[in-house]
């Protein structure tokens, strides 16, 4: 029995105990494979040294001043290091304690930003379908999952959502990539108009979209005429990296990759590394500026934003990824896992594609190949590989309903940077076992 409102009250997970590089280990002994960083969390695996110093370092200092009152060392210190790094522009930090945090703070400031512009009417967002960014009420009106959604529908803002780019199964056989993502960049202007352009305040997307879709980056040309278009109308950009960013996909913002810049980039996960929770909203310093000329302050916060500790792991990670090199051995080792998970499942009957950019890989599921049908829901796929790799001591991110919410199974593997081809190997062999016990080949 256990006291804990679990993620399932069906069952009791078993209790982890330590953390060793890329490995977690249970009560009983038993070590998994952190092949999915948790939820694409774990950049720096689960016991790096210099991260635990500086925790242990800022409890000695200061653990928690409220930011109404005080601002700390490691807080400026890690706006200071963002701001440097992020695109050009984007040099402004409002600190959250994670990603729906992170999201919900981005639509609150994109509709106080129109306000102070003098644009009231702008109320609207405009999002993609089977796209997740977050559970909150606000970042779950935004996204377009499904299954997610289903149980607050009546509690949902009513926003609305265009096609995701999805080019493995909405690309005809006729189209470029690039004619592909100007045609479905295009719905956004249409639903613009359809709405009203001064009506419209911000539209949000991942550039590669993670747990709904199963790392599907944008293909070459789409995120550009997305810009394009939020320029044209006035309408706030907002790129939710809470999954895809912190060097994830090989750049230390993934729209790096795309050659963009929005008003706004949300991040999380790998920010903190799963040290500490902190999540964070880039801004664009044009929006600090409108704000603090006229309304003066932004009406909202948390307790917990612009904790000291948190920042102090932050810092910490940054320093690892950017001045020890870590970030740099993503692309090359993405490039390993890649052409590991390509021999291996390449020609899998059931494996219909494998995508992804860098360290955030994903595999998509099919009952055929030739037609790319989807297996039935009843299958579970998903949730059997999931079960199948963990008993075999590897941890994934299987997602089932990708395609229409209940349809269509995918798997994330997004390793620490810290992983050895060793370990590349060795999550391959395991997932291979998984997938090979869930559909039987």
């Amino acid at each position: 029995m256990t006291h804990v409102f679990g993620r399932k009250a069906t069952a009791i997970p078993p209790r982890a105990v330590r953390g060793e590089g890329c490995y977690i280990i249970d009560a009983a002994g038993k070590r998994y494979l952190d092949g999915s960083g948790g939820a694409a969390v774990s950049c720096l695996g689960h016991s790096d040294a210099k991260v635990r110093a500086a925790l242990h370092d800022q409890t000695d200092r200061v653990t928690f001043a409220h930011s109404s009152f005080f601002t700390t060392d490691p807080v400026e210190e890690v706006a200071d290091r963002l701001a440097a790094l992020a695109p050009e522009g984007l040099d402004k930090v409002y600190f959250t304690s994670g990603g729906s945090e992170a999201v919900e703070a981005a639509l609150k400031l994109a509709r106080a930003w129109a306000i102070d512009k003098g644009e009231a009417a702008r109320h609207r967002v405009i999002a993609r379908r089977q796209s997740y960014h977050g559970c909150t009420l606000g970042a779950l009106s935004a996204g377009g999952n499904a299954t997610r959604r289903a149980p607050y529908l009546p509690m949902l803002i009513g926003w609305t959502h265009i096609a995701p780019c999805y080019e493995y199964r909405d690309r005809s056989d006729d189209e470029t990539p690039e004619a592909y993502g100007l045609r479905v960049a295009g719905e956004l202007e249409a639903e613009i108009l359809r709405l009203g352009p001064e009506t419209v305040m911000a539209f949000i997307a991942e550039p590669v979209v993670g747990a709904s879709l199963g790392a599907v980056p944008a293909v070459p040309g789409y995120l550009a005429r997305i810009r394009e278009i939020c320029t044209r109308y006035g309408v706030a950009m907002i790129l939710d990296e809470v999954m895809c960013g912190m060097g994830r996909t090989g750049h230390l913002f993934a729209c790096e990759a795309d050659g963009v810049v929005p008003d706004m980039i949300c991040i999380a996960k790998g920010l903190g590394a799963g040290y500490a929770p902190i999540g964070a909203v880039m801004v664009r310093g044009e929006i600090h500026r409108t704000i603090l000329e006229n309304t003066g302050y932004f009406q909202h916060g948390h307790t917990y934003m612009e904790h000291p500790l948190s920042a102090a792991a932050a810092a910490a990670v940054l320093s690892r990824l950017i001045d020890d090199g870590v970030l740099a051995r993503v692309k090359p080792l993405g490039e390993v896992l890649l052409a590991a998970l390509t021999e291996r499942f390449g020609q899998h009957p059931h494996i219909g594609d494998i995508r992804g950019r860098g360290l955030f890989l994903g595999l998509e599921f099919v009952a055929d190949r030739e037609t790319k049908a989807p297996f039935a829901p009843d299958r579970h796929i998903a949730a059997r590989v999931k079960q199948a790799a963990f008993e075999a001591g590897l941890i994934c991110y299987p997602i089932g309903g990708l395609i229409d919410g209940a349809r269509g199974d995918h798997v994330i593997v997004a390793p620490p940077f810290i992983a050895e081809e060793a370990q590349i190997a060795e999550l391959v062999d395991k997932l291979s076992l998984a997938v090979r016990e869930a559909t039987g080949v």
